[in-house]
């Protein structure tokens, strides 16, 4: 365990994808909102803005900067099953890409999902 976690740039090492999903999971685990994102996306723009507009903090990763983003994406494919962006976790749980997050929004899902408590899928 170092501190070149998923979101960090300094690891200048390429980490298998093993250990790339572990980084993963452990950031999904830590906050409530983690999304996976480029920032050139609209898709990822319009995930992000639902946040913003509910006042909900969120950690994001941008994987256009990310010395890893390619490798990321990859292991966010066999994670979820799509290697599309954004990837959005709530609760440590995906919830979908950008469409997935505004359609929840609009229907009042995306509140419910975040007003239940973080369910950590690790032991400590």
């Amino acid at each position: 365990m170092g501190d070149g976690g998923v979101g960090a740039g300094a690891a200048s090492e390429a980490l298998g994808t093993t250990e790339i999903k572990t980084n993963i999971n452990q950031l999904v685990n830590q906050d409530k909102v983690v999304i996976f994102s480029k920032t050139s996306c609209p898709y990822c723009f319009d995930a992000k803005e639902v946040f913003d507009k509910i006042g909900q903090k969120y950690t994001v990763v941008e994987l256009n900067n990310h010395p890893q983003g390619p490798q990321v994406q990859d292991a966010l494919k066999e994670m979820t099953g799509a290697r599309t962006v954004p990837r959005v976790f709530v609760n440590g749980q995906c919830i979908g890409g950008g469409s997935d997050t505004v359609n929840m929004y609009k229907t009042g899902n995306l509140e419910k999902i975040l007003s239940k408590e973080t369910i950590l899928s690790e032991t400590q």
